[in-house]
């Protein structure tokens, strides 16, 4: 059965991770999604190694783990668009495409010829996703931006990190570039939304996605505790400001998260772990009573856990129907049995027969189930196929483009 959107194409522009990330998503969603890239280098990222993606042999190719992560499912062009004759070429595409995504800075495209207002003309169906750092408009509109300045202009480092009067304590950026993975998340997901819309008799439309925008919105109930309250919310380190106990506890030989969201919980926790009268104590009773009394209880469970293995604690506490876990590093990650149940590491065949290691979609249908039979492409590797057969282009004039330095 065809997946949901395999009656898209999709012309993507982008390169990095914001842009990548959503017409990956989309990819695995079905849609034929051709990337555009710059002759003789490519995106950005091929380049940002190592870790490096292997030949059959065992050495390391051209392209980094880093590009692996975002770009599965594609097909890849190579396309001087600072050139007349490429400027062209993207504009026919773009008149056979359904989906057009770009992250040049604001303005870039219409230099172009390649702007929205441009392409509409020919294509009124035309959905075109511009992602850029402060979005179209502003007075940071031309900035560029990066995924660490907006985790601390957005607001989230203000909240995440050890707390300030604690060893180690100040702000802390996530070990992800998450503002980029949100904004594709997003932007995937308004696509998706304008492909229905247009589906059901309108036209294309153009959407404006900002990395600032995103973080901002990501803060979710940090933000709206703030605007109701007007107090402004600080870092809690691994503890949560709204659930007690919640956060990371050190045991005998280990460290193990406890995430006991309600009083029930809690009092399976204290049964458990040999202390009831914790959970009779009218100031830990109910979750209120822990937020307001955090300081004097998590020293006394700090306690109750260091008298036992991290392993010994996990089965315990599970036992009990007490939500815990591990702290798992990468390799742990996919050892773990829930994990390989799932089937969250899948290897794409690849033409040189070396497995292409990915991690696999969470999105499960069960009717259209993504499927994962294309690599990430190498450079340029479907630029004839594109040209000769989306455009109709004869071989030789495909290959004078290729003489010039176009494709």
């Amino acid at each position: 059965m065809p997946r949901p959107l395999s009656h898209i194409r999709v012309l993507d522009l982008s390169r990095v991770l914001a842009g990548p990330w959503a017409s990956q998503n989309l990819a695995d969603l079905g849609a034929e999604v051709i990337k555009v890239e710059r002759p003789g280098a490519g995106d950005d990222t091929r380049g940002w190694g190592p870790p490096w993606i292997k030949d059959r042999d065992g050495k390391d190719t051209r392209d980094s783990a880093y590009y692996l992560s975002c770009n599965r499912g594609k097909k890849s062009i190579t396309l001087d668009i600072s050139k007349p004759e490429g400027q062209q070429i993207a504009r026919e595409l773009a008149a056979k495409c359904d989906v057009l995504i770009e992250n040049y800075k604001v303005g870039t495209l219409a230099r172009y010829g390649l702007g929205y207002e441009q392409l509409r003309e020919t294509n009124p169906r035309l959905i075109y996703c511009s992602i850029t750092g402060f979005g179209q408009s502003g007075p940071y509109a031309p900035r560029p931006g990066y995924d660490f300045v907006f985790q601390g202009m957005g607001g989230l480092m203000s909240i995440t990190g050890e707390r300030d009067d604690l060893p180690g304590g100040g702000p802390m950026k996530v070990g992800i570039a998450i503002t980029d993975i949100l904004t594709g998340m997003y932007a995937s997901l308004a696509i998706t939304a304008a492909v229905v819309r247009c589906e059901r008799g309108g036209d294309g439309q153009y959407i404006d996605m900002a990395l600032l925008d995103s973080m901002v919105a990501f803060n979710a109930n940090q933000i709206s505790g703030y605007l109701v309250s007007g107090n402004i919310p600080r870092r809690y380190g691994n503890a949560h400001p709204n659930v007690v106990p919640y956060q990371v506890f050190p045991c005998k030989d280990g460290h193990i998260i406890l995430a006991v969201g309600n009083d029930s919980q809690f009092a399976s926790f204290c049964n458990v772990t040999g202390r009831p009268e914790l959970a009779g104590d009218e100031r830990f009773r109910l979750m209120s009573g822990r937020i307001v009394n955090r300081d004097a209880l998590i020293p006394l469970i700090a306690g109750i856990m260091k008298t036992r293995g991290m392993h010994e604690w996990i089965e315990v506490l599970e036992a009990a129907n007490v939500p815990c876990g591990p702290i798992n590093n990468m390799q742990q990650v996919f050892e773990d049995p829930q994990v390989r149940h799932r089937g969250l590491k899948v290897e794409i065949p690849t033409p040189a027969g070396v497995p292409c290691p990915t991690v696999a979609s969470p999105m499960r249908f069960s009717e259209t189930p993504v499927e994962y039979t294309v690599p990430p492409p190498t450079l340029g590797q479907h630029t004839r196929e594109i040209l000769q057969g989306v455009l109709g282009m004869e071989p030789q004039a495909v290959q004078a483009l290729a003489a010039k330095g176009i494709v």
